[in-house]
């Protein structure tokens, strides 16, 4: 087979059909886009899982009395409250926060937001043991044996706020991997009806090959190489589109959550970790639609 002939004829088939052809080839990158877009939100709600689900803590709040009277937790109740939750199975660390420690943690976390800030008071916030858990699971059997215990005013869970949170990006995962799934179906589509179109164009050159021996494979491999070259054209530019959003909108709209190590970064490596996967499945789809146009609808 002359590698000559058949590299000639792919690019033959492209110009022939250069507004299908870019169509093609804009629908993929879009859908190879989106599903870029949704396997770096995927990697990063890992992260945030990762790194959060270290952090998250079990709140023991204490009653108003204690928070009032013993800033130290030097009382008999408090302390037995803390020893207690020491020695309880899964408890990595117990760390006791006054009310003034409360409020000083208050001022930090709401520093940007001064109208806050002046109708706050010490007194509105309570006194708590803050709880490192070695399994976030384990928090059910902590609240059933510490609420309403002498000095406990409640007993809470970070990790349930996380948990919501995480449903919610899960949703924006979800409906990323719908609407990429959607281009999909309109890039395919498109790659049939171009496939089509090309075998239609030249079917009197094919069928002068066909005459002289040529073989169906050798006549039909042009037209899945030219599915394949727009399934890798349209994945190149959707990695391009992933840098070019990253630089130009994501850095400089959530430059201030990053700083605040709130979402963890994206960086090049999170979008070229990507990249191999967006290829493949652009060049896999592409040539195994062009494969099944042929089989089904072209007679070459």
């Amino acid at each position: 087979m002359r590698a000559s002939f058949v590299f000639s004829e792919v690019v033959t088939g492209l110009r022939r059909n250069v507004t299908m052809t870019v169509a093609m080839i804009l629908t993929t990158a879009i859908s190879l886009g989106l599903l870029g877009g949704g396997l770096l939100v995927v990697r990063t709600i890992d992260r945030m899982q990762q790194d959060y689900y270290q952090r998250v803590e079990t709140v023991v709040y204490l009653s108003a009395d204690i928070s009032a009277n013993d800033p130290g937790c030097t009382s008999s109740t408090c302390s037995a409250l803390r020893g207690q939750l020491e020695s309880a199975p899964g408890v990595q660390t117990v760390i006791f926060e006054s009310r003034q420690a409360a409020f000083a943690r208050f001022q930090r976390i709401f520093q940007g937001q001064p109208e806050l800030l002046q109708l706050a008071r010490p007194e509105a916030l309570p006194a708590s043991l803050r709880v490192q858990l070695s399994d976030p699971a384990r928090f059910p059997s902590i609240a059933k044996a510490f609420t309403g215990r002498p000095g406990v005013d409640r007993v809470t869970d970070q990790g349930e706020y996380l948990r919501q949170l995480f449903r919610a990006l899960d949703g924006l995962r979800n409906a990323t991997f719908v609407i990429a799934l959607i281009q999909a179906l309109a890039a395919l589509l498109l790659i049939s009806n171009t496939i089509q179109i090309s075998a239609f164009t030249r079917r009197a050159e094919v069928g002068v090959m066909r005459l002289t021996g040529a073989s169906r494979w050798y006549t039909q491999l042009p037209f899945l190489l030219e599915a394949v070259v727009a399934g890798v054209v349209g994945g190149v530019l959707a990695i391009v589109g992933l840098v070019i959003g990253k630089v130009a909108f994501v850095d400089r709209v959530l430059a201030g959550v990053f700083e605040a190590a709130i979402v963890p970064r994206i960086g090049y490596a999170d979008i070229f970790s990507v990249a191999p996967i967006l290829l493949l499945v652009g060049s896999v789809v592409a040539a195994l639609t062009g494969y099944l146009t042929l089989r089904l609808y072209v007679r070459t």
